[in-house]
C-alpha cells in the first residue's frame, strides 16, 4: 500500500505544478490580450518585440507590427492550451492513483478484518501452541530467556483457559461488554485501564488481554529465531518494525512497517501500565523512536535485536513507553523530537556504513574466546555467530534444493586452542592463532564439492552464496594469495 500512497503523492504534487503552470500561461494570455486591446499602436509595436521609442518607419508599418504582436499571443495561447492538456492529464494520473489506493486500503481491510476475525476465535489451545513455535536456531543463553518467557505466556493462557475465562475481543472491551466473569480491569489506585479485562483465577484478580492481543503475543513468539535484517518484514529476515507490524497483522491490525506510523495510532501507555502485546518503544535522546517490541508480560518483550541478530525476548528498553495497538489514538500522536532524523538501531550500536571490508570482532569476546553460549548450532556440533548461522540454514537448504543434499562442513567456530592445533598440523594453509575468521564465528570450511574450484557445486555457491551474506575472500579465489575453494565467510571480513 505504501507504493500506492507514494504514487498518488506524487500525482498530486505533478498536479499542483500543471495548475501553477496553466494558471501563469492563462495570467499570460490574458495580459497579452488586454494589452493589443487597449494599447496604442506604438504600444503594439513595443509588444511586437520592438524597443520603446521606435520609428514607425523602422519598425517596417504598425500593421505589421500588430500582426507580430498577435501571432506573439497566438504562442501563449498554444502554451496555454498545452498546460491545460497537462492539468487533464494531471487529474487522471490522480484519479488512477486515488482508484489503487482506495483498493488496496479495501484489500488491506479485507485481509485484517480476516485475521481478526481469525485471532478472536483461536482456540486457546491453539493459541498456546502457536507461542510454542520458532523460526530458526538461538544460542543457548538466550535459549534459556526464550524458553522461560514462552512457558510462563503459556502458563499464563492455560490458568485462564482452566478458569473458565473467555478472551474478549478488542471491540467488546472498547464497548464495555465483557464476556460473563470479567470486569474492568483497575490498578492499584483502583483507576481503570483501558482495553484490559480482571478475571479471577485460583483466588487472584488477574487482567486479561483481548484475544487479539493474546494473538499478536504468541504469533510473536513464533517469531522466535528469525533473522535480524534492517527494513525485512519476513521469516526470512525482520526489523524491530517489521516484527510489530508482521504479528499484529497477522493478530488482525495492520501497524505499518515504520516506528513513526506505528508510534502514532494507538493510545500512549506509561512503561510501568504496560499489558500484554502493548507496543513498547525505546527512544533515543538524540534521533528519537529507536526501537520497538511487543510487551509479553513480566518486564519483557520480544523484538527483533540488531545486538542479538534475531528475534529474541529481551528486557525493556530504557525509558519505555508503550502504544496499546486496541486503542486507537483520538489524535495522532507527537512524535518524540529526533525521529527519523537517522535510521533506527533497533537496539543496536550505530554504525557508518563502509565499502571496505570491517573488523569481525564482535560481543567484546577476544578471537576464539568466545563462550560457546552465545553461538548458535548448524548442525553436526558446528557453531557460528547467530545471524551468520540463520544466514547458513537458509544457504544449505537452498544447496540442497539444487543438489538433494544439504551443504557439507567440515570446520565452523574454531576456538583458540583448536586454532594452535590446527596451525602446528597444516602451518602453511592456516592463519596464526587468535587472527582466524574461524575464531569469530563468521567462516566455514565446506566439502562435498564446494571444496574444489570447477565443481557445479562451487560454482553454484560462487553465483548464490552472496545472497545470503556469505562470501568466498579474495585471498582464497583459484588467483588468491593461499587458494582455498573450501573457505567461505560470512560478510566482507578484514583479515
Amino acid at each position: 500500500m505504501s507504493a500506492a500512497e507514494n504514487e498518488l503523492a506524487a500525482a498530486r504534487a505533478a498536479q499542483t505544478t500543471a495548475q501553477a503552470d496553466l494558471a501563469a500561461a492563462r495570467t499570460a494570455v490574458g495580459t497579452g490580450a488586454g494589452a493589443l486591446y487597449q494599447g496604442t499602436p506604438v504600444d503594439r509595436a513595443v509588444a511586437a518585440g520592438y524597443p520603446a521609442g521606435t520609428d514607425p518607419a523602422v519598425a517596417g508599418s504598425l500593421a505589421v507590427a500588430a500582426q507580430r504582436a498577435g501571432q506573439q499571443l497566438a504562442g501563449l495561447t498554444v502554451t496555454a492550451q498545452s498546460a491545460a492538456r497537462t492539468v487533464e492529464a494531471a487529474a487522471g494520473r490522480v484519479a488512477t492513483a486515488e482508484a489503487v489506493l482506495a483498493a488496496a486500503r479495501r484489500q488491506v481491510a479485507e485481509v485484517t478484518t480476516a485475521a481478526r476475525d481469525r485471532a478472536t476465535a483461536l482456540d486457546p489451545v491453539v493459541t498456546v501452541a502457536l507461542a510454542g513455535l520458532t523460526v530458526g536456531p538461538s544460542s543457548a543463553d538466550q535459549q534459556a530467556t526464550d524458553g522461560a518467557a514462552r512457558a510462563a505466556w503459556q502458563a499464563r493462557l492455560a490458568a485462564l483457559t482452566a478458569a473458565g475465562i473467555t478472551l474478549p475481543t478488542a471491540q467488546q472491551l472498547r464497548d464495555d461488554d465483557l464476556p460473563g466473569g470479567l470486569t474492568p480491569a483497575r490498578d492499584a489506585s483502583g483507576a481503570p485501564v483501558p482495553g484490559v479485562a480482571a478475571g479471577v483465577v485460583d483466588g487472584a484478580v488477574v487482567p486479561v488481554p483481548s484475544a487479539e492481543a493474546a494473538a499478536a503475543v504468541s504469533f510473536a513468539f513464533a517469531q522466535l529465531g528469525t533473522p535480524y535484517l534492517a527494513g525485512g518484514t519476513s521469516t526470512t529476515g525482520v526489523d524491530c518494525a517489521g516484527l510489530a507490524d508482521t504479528v499484529w497483522t497477522a493478530a488482525g491490525t495492520a501497524l505499518g512497517a515504520d516506528l513513526a506510523t506505528q508510534w502514532t495510532g494507538g493510545s500512549v501507555v506509561p512503561g510501568d501500565r504496560l499489558q500484554a502485546g502493548d507496543l513498547v518503544f525505546g527512544v533515543d535522546d538524540l534521533t528519537g523512536l529507536d526501537d520497538v517490541g511487543i510487551s509479553v508480560g513480566a518486564g519483557l518483550v520480544v523484538t527483533a535485536s540488531a545486538a542479538a541478530h534475531q528475534v529474541v525476548v529481551s528486557t525493556l528498553p530504557e525509558g519505555a513507553t508503550g502504544i496499546r495497538v486496541t486503542l486507537p489514538a483520538a489524535t495522532p500522536n507527537a512524535l518524540p523530537p529526533g525521529t527519523g532524523t537517522l535510521p533506527a538501531t533497533c537496539g543496536g550500536p550505530s554504525a557508518p556504513v563502509t565499502a571496505v571490508p570491517v573488523d569481525p570482532a564482535w560481543g567484546g569476546w577476544s578471537n576464539g574466546r568466545i563462550p560457546t553460549s552465545t553461538l548458535c548450532p548448524i548442525g553436526g556440533g558446528q557453531l557460528l555467530r547467530c545471524d551468520a548461522a540463520a544466514a547458513y540454514t537458509a544457504l544449505s537448504q537452498a544447496f540442497q534444493r539444487a543438489f538433494g543434499t544439504p551443504l557439507c562442513i567440515t570446520d565452523s567456530y574454531r576456538s583458540f586452542g583448536a586454532q594452535q592445533d590446527a596451525h602446528r598440523r597444516k602451518p602453511g594453509i592456516t592463519a596464526i592463532p587468535g587472527t582466524s575468521n574461524h575464531g569469530w564465528g563468521l567462516a566455514v570450511d565446506l566439502c562435498g564439492g564446494v571444496n574444489g574450484f570447477g565443481t557445479a557445486q562451487h560454482q553454484w555457491m560462487a553465483t548464490y552464496a552472496g545472497h545470503f551474506g556469505w562470501v568466498h575472500p579474495d585471498w582464497a579465489q583459484a588467483t588468491g594469495e593461499n587458494p582455498e575453494p573450501w573457505h567461505w565467510e560470512f560478510g566482507a571480513l578484514r583479515s
